[in-house]
């Protein structure tokens, strides 16, 4: 494809690989595309990183209406640069823009776009293992003009992060607080969605779980406050019996992409796994009875997040003495050398963008 691309005269500063943390440096370029009742989604362009200019006015600014996604591109040992589930990563956005009543975007040309921009910008692909470079699409009304309703006019940018580790402790045991006050979404609300409004929601909790000396917290449903939902940023995962047990998808958490590759993954194993209601209270039988194994986290930013300590109404619940699990450390190992280009890539995630 052809796209009208504004070359930086000013490159950004680099970081060194060992140095990147989540999100804090930026890429020299971003892609941006504008929306209009009567044009469509039109003037598809890249330029150099920077600010946007916005009227105080702006819808986005008042009602919340916008969404975005994340996904990654990695560095292959033979130097390729690949993008990880980047079609289900645009379908999941369209999806989250139905929910907002946002237009949707062309799925191929958008992904035929961001292959331009990170080609351009592939020199900003760590070598370094562990590392990659995170990419951020958002999609934001951009209507001047206040009254709630749905927007004329959006904007869709796409910018792009170099990171390392999620988590400041990296592929480590976290310690999680069960949340049994405060509520994140619920079904018919937008859980589903991946919406600025979901995070919003879940600040007060995390940051009173972080001066307790928690991680992050894991959200219990919104209405009988029972059900395991999600943590924080990612989805969850079980490990009872053997089997791998996560909650279903049932309107008021995220279809995480990770999340589904765990699945994919266990089931081309021959590892049960089961997507179903699980309360705390079931979480708590299990451990008294030497059945809960082990508990990890999944989702694009922090891949595997092992889990070693849950924290519920006084009760702490140890997971498999502090340490990874034989089973998380195996997808961890897995999901990472698909990612990176060290293992075979059966399952057709990986996207050159040279493609």
């Amino acid at each position: 494809m052809s796209l009208p691309i504004l070359h930086t005269s000013t490159p950004r500063p680099r970081v060194p690989d060992t140095q990147l943390g989540f999100g804090q440096v930026f890429t020299d370029h971003m892609l941006l595309m504008d929306y209009t009742l009567e044009t469509g989604w039109h003037q598809a362009r890249i330029e150099p990183y920077g600010p946007f200019l916005l009227e105080p006015s702006t819808i986005v600014f008042h009602y919340g209406q916008a969404i975005f996604d994340g996904l990654k591109a990695f560095r292959t040992p033979a130097d390729d640069v690949v993008l990880f589930r980047p079609q289900r990563h645009l379908r999941r956005l369209n999806t989250s823009a139905a929910r907002l009543c946002i237009p949707p975007l062309d799925e191929a040309f958008t992904l035929a776009a961001l292959k331009e921009l990170v080609r351009l910008d592939a020199d900003w692909v760590p070598r370094t293992s562990g590392c990659s470079l995170y990419i951020r699409p958002t999609l934001i009304a951009t209507d001047p003009a206040l009254g709630v309703h749905p927007a004329r006019t959006y904007r869709f940018f796409v910018i792009m992060s170099p990171v390392g580790a999620y988590y400041p402790e990296g592929f480590k045991p976290v310690k999680i607080l069960v949340e049994d006050r405060y509520v994140r979404a619920v079904n018919g609300g937008l859980g589903a969605a991946k919406t600025p409004a979901n995070y919003a929601a879940s600040l007060l909790a995390a940051e009173e779980a972080k001066a307790q000396g928690f991680t992050q917290v894991l959200w219990l449903d919104g209405i009988a406050h029972r059900y395991i939902e999600e943590v924080g940023s990612m989805n969850i995962f079980f490990v009872i019996d053997e089997e791998l047990v996560t909650p279903p998808l049932e309107g008021s958490i995220l279809d995480g992409v990770t999340r589904d590759s765990v699945i994919t993954l266990a089931h081309s194993w021959g590892i049960r796994v089961a997507e179903r209601r699980i309360g705390i209270d079931d979480i708590l039988a299990a451990h008294g009875a030497g059945n809960l194994t082990e508990v990890f986290g999944t989702g694009t930013a922090a891949v595997i997040s092992p889990i070693c300590e849950l924290f519920y109404k006084g009760h702490t619940i140890v997971i498999n003495n502090r340490k990874v699990g034989p089973m998380t450390q195996k997808i961890y190992d897995t999901l990472t050398s698909i990612q990176q280009g060290i293992m075979p890539d059966y399952f057709g995630w990986m996207v050159p963008i040279s493609r």
